[in-house]
């Protein structure tokens, strides 16, 4: 599709921001296996995967011919106190991707997934009860404003939110609230594909209904056999990701053409990344990112 690129991520080989006490590929091995496989486009990966220093870091990005186009901030949102250490988070990976030279790539900031056990524990059986009230929220939508507002007035540089099994934003009412509350025009949407389907939505009507505040796509699949297996077993989000919920796109029930086809209808021109996230030192990252590659190759990305 005309104006769109398409890039992977260091998620797609086990490079997490979780502490999962095994090692995952070094960002020279998936930097080059990313290149490799066909992908024009990485994000960062958490803090200090990638080098910290701005010249180091366009250096090495740039010798696999690919651009920076984002990185993911986790912040705790739902504690006011944790903001002003959110802020300084963001600005820190938002200047050092300014000053390698990529101004345009985003922050993707995040609730802090994976930290509230009844959170982690429910994904993608997450019941009503289980969210935020409104004080919560409000104090959420402050957080990510505040977030925003700064990478904005420090770099001129644009914020996402993206949604999140096994976080305060994960069901559609959940993202719901959050754009509800939030300015369209200083935050826009991460649009995650497969984690918008394991918590519950439908990731062609969701499209269409955010448009053009979608400024940036992962791609990721889910398999609704293995999410099955996760509520009847009461697997938490770690297991399910271990279990293979998040599959090889095309192989589960995210229908892929019907989200490009609405994406054109919109005029998206952004990126689309392929995110097939694992565990560290699970399954074959490069197979699996050079058959993504080749399945969005057949949908004519």
């Amino acid at each position: 599709m005309e104006g769109i690129k398409v890039a992977n991520a260091p998620c797609s080989w086990g490079a997490l921001e979780f502490e999962l006490g095994a090692a995952a590929p070094d960002h020279l091995q998936v930097l080059r296996e990313i290149g490799e496989t066909g992908y024009v486009g990485t994000e960062l990966g958490d803090w200090g995967f990638m080098p910290t220093d701005p010249i180091a870091l366009r250096d090495v990005v740039s010798r696999f011919q690919l651009d920076l186009i984002g990185a993911f901030v986790p912040v705790p949102l739902v504690k006011e106190a944790a903001h002003k250490r959110g802020v300084e988070d963001a600005l820190r990976v938002a200047g050092l991707m300014a000053q390698a030279g990529y101004p345009d790539a985003f922050v993707v900031l995040a609730d802090d997934n994976g930290t509230v056990p009844e959170r982690t524990s429910q994904a993608g059986r997450v019941r009503a009860d289980m969210g935020l009230d409104t004080a919560q929220w409000n104090r959420v939508a402050d957080g990510a404003m505040r977030v925003a507002r700064a990478v904005k007035d420090e770099y001129g540089m644009r914020t996402v939110f993206h949604h999140h099994c096994a976080g305060y934003v994960e069901t559609p009412e959940e993202l719901d609230s959050l754009m509800t509350l939030t300015d369209p025009q200083l935050l826009g949407l991460c649009f995650d594909t497969g984690h918008y389907a394991f918590g519950g939505g439908e990731p062609v009507a969701a499209v269409k209904k955010y448009g053009s505040r979608i400024w940036h796509m992962h791609f990721k699949d889910y398999d609704p056999h293995i999410g099955q297996l996760s509520r009847k077993k009461g697997w938490d989000y770690f297991e399910s990701v271990k279990q293979g919920v998040f599959c090889e796109l095309g192989k589960g029930n995210v229908d892929f053409e019907g989200v490009l086809n609405t994406l054109g209808m919109e005029r998206y021109r952004g990126w689309v990344v392929v995110e097939q996230d694992v565990l560290p030192g699970m399954g074959t990252p490069k197979t699996c990112a050079h058959n993504n590659r080749v399945y969005l190759s057949q949908l004519g990305l």
